[in-house]
C-alpha cells in the first residue's frame, strides 16, 4: 500500500518545477498521466547533452513514476480527450503562460464544471495574479529576479546562480505540498480548488530570515562567500589536503571546537566569547582560523571535531555524493530498469515512509509510450484509435511503445 495508490493525477506541465512535483506524488503511489506533444513531447527530452542511450539525462531525472500519452491539446478531439480524462481525475497541473489554458478551454473554472472534486495546480514563473503575471519565468530570471543571485558568490564578486535549478525544484516541492494540503481540504468539503504556484513566490519565502533581518534591520543581506550573517565560524575552510566546512552554531560548540583543536587562546579571547562577539570580529577569526587549518590534514581535523560533536565535514564533488556508503546505505540512488537506457540510476525518495512508503514503479516513459493504454482505459477501442483522425490527435511518436 501507498498513501497515494487510487490518486490520478492529469499532469499537462513540462520542464522541471511541474514534472519534478508529479514524481514526487507518482513516488508516492498516486497514477500520473503524462500529457505531451505528438512527435515532440516534453521539450527536456532535447536538453543536451548528455545524452544517455539517446535520452536526455534531464528528461530522466524528473519523470519516473508516470505513464506518457501524446496528444494534440489545441485540436478539439484532443481537448474531448483531456476532458474526459479529467472527468475522472483528482489533481490536474499545468505551467503554460498565463491565460494560455483559458484560451483552450483548459482552464479551472471550465474543468471544474466537468469535475467539482478536481484541484487544479497552476506552476508559473510570477503568478497568476499581479502586474507581472504574464511575464515568462524560467529558473535563472527567477534566481535573479527573486533575490538568490544576490546574497550567492564572493563578498564583491560577480552574481552567482547556484549550481542546481533551486528554483525550480523548490517550486516543485511547494506544488506537491499545496496538492496534498487541497486533498485533505478535499476530504471536508468535498470541493476541489486552485492552487497558484509560482516561482517568484517560492523564492520569497525561501528569503525567509533573510527577508526578516532587513524589515528588522533597513540593510539588505549581500554576497559572503560560504559564509553566514549571523554565525562564526560557519563557513569552508582550505585544509592542508581539500576544503572543509565547519560549523560552529552555538557558544556550547565554540568551547567543544576550541579544546578539541587545543585553541585556548580563541576561547579565552574577549573577542571571541559569544557568536555576536565573534560576528563583530568576523575578519580577525576568519584570518587565525584559515591560518591554523591550512596547515592540517582534513583527516585530522575530522578525527578532533567528530569525536567531540562539532559539525564538520568535506566539501564532496556529485560523483562522490552518489557513491558514498551512506548515501547508498539510505536508498538514495535507484537503479532502474529502462527499455533504452541499460543500468539507468537516478536519485531517490528523499522521505521514508514507514507504513506507506515511496516506491519505484515505472522507469521514465518514452514518447507516448502509455498512449494506447490510456485510451483504452476511456473506453476507446483499438478501431477508434487507429481511425486517422484519432491517430493525427495522438500523432506517432518516433520511439514509443504500441500495444497493439
Amino acid at each position: 500500500m501507498q498513501a497515494l495508490d487510487g490518486i490520478k493525477v492529469l499532469d499537462l506541465s513540462r520542464t522541471l518545477a511541474g514534472p519534478f512535483c508529479t514524481m514526487l506524488l507518482g513516488d508516492m503511489g498516486a497514477d500520473i498521466i503524462k500529457v505531451e506533444r505528438p512527435g515532440k513531447g516534453d521539450e527536456t527530452r532535447d536538453f543536451t547533452p548528455p545524452r544517455w542511450n539517446g535520452e536526455s539525462a534531464y528528461y530522466l531525472a524528473s519523470n519516473r513514476n508516470k505513464r506518457s500519452i501524446t496528444i494534440d491539446i489545441k485540436s478539439d478531439e484532443g481537448r474531448k480527450i483531456i476532458y474526459k480524462l479529467a472527468e475522472e481525475s483528482d489533481v490536474f497541473i499545468e505551467n503554460f503562460r498565463t491565460g494560455t489554458m483559458e484560451k483552450l478551454g483548459l482552464g479551472y473554472e471550465q474543468l471544474k464544471e466537468i469535475n467539482p472534486r478536481i484541484i487544479y495546480c497552476s506552476i508559473s514563473g510570477f503568478g497568476r495574479t499581479g502586474p507581472e503575471k504574464n511575464r515568462a519565468g524560467y529558473d535563472l530570471l527567477l534566481q535573479g529576479y527573486g533575490g538568490l543571485m544576490s546574497v550567492t558568490g564572493e563578498q564583491g564578486g560577480a552574481p552567482v546562480k547556484a549550481g542546481m535549478s533551486l528554483v525550480d525544484l523548490t517550486t516543485g516541492t511547494f506544488a506537491a505540498y499545496g496538492i496534498l494540503t487541497a486533498m485533505i481540504a478535499r476530504g471536508k468539503t468535498g470541493k476541489g480548488q486552485f492552487i497558484d504556484a509560482s516561482l517568484l513566490d517560492g523564492q520569497v519565502a525561501l528569503l525567509n530570515f533573510l527577508a526578516t533581518s532587513y524589515f528588522a534591520t533597513d540593510k539588505p543581506a549581500g554576497r559572503m562567500g560560504s559564509a553566514h550573517p549571523t554565525i562564526v565560524p560557519y563557513q569552508a575552510f582550505s585544509a592542508r589536503d581539500m576544503d572543509i566546512i565547519l560549523a560552529v552554531t552555538n557558544n556550547g560548540l565554540w568551547e567543544k571546537c576550541c579544546r578539541a583543536m587545543e585553541w585556548d587562546d580563541l576561547l579565552f579571547d574577549p573577542r571571541f566569547k559569544t557568536n555576536e562577539d565573534r560576528v563583530s570580529h568576523r575578519q580577525e577569526l576568519v584570518a587565525i582560523i584559515s591560518e591554523r587549518i591550512s596547515a592540517l590534514e582534513s583527516k585530522s581535523i575530522f578525527e578532533r571535531l567528530d569525536a567531540v560533536g562539532v559539525p564538520c565535514g568535506p566539501i564532496h564533488t556529485v560523483d562522490q555524493v552518489v557513491n558514498h556508503p551512506h548515501v547508498i546505505a539510505r536508498d538514495m540512488i535507484l537503479e532502474v530498469d529502462h527499455p533504452i537506457v541499460e543500468n539507468l540510476k537516478m536519485a531517490g525518495f528523499p522521505i521514508k515512509l514507514s507504513d506507506t512508503p515511496a516506491k519505484l514503479k515505472r522507469h521514465p516513459p518514452l514518447l507516448g509510450e502509455h498512449t494506447d493504454e490510456i485510451l483504452k482505459e476511456l473506453g476507446l477501442l483499438p478501431d477508434e484509435i487507429k481511425d486517422l483522425k484519432l491517430k493525427k490527435v495522438v500523432g506517432e511518436a518516433p520511439n514509443s511503445v504500441r500495444s497493439t
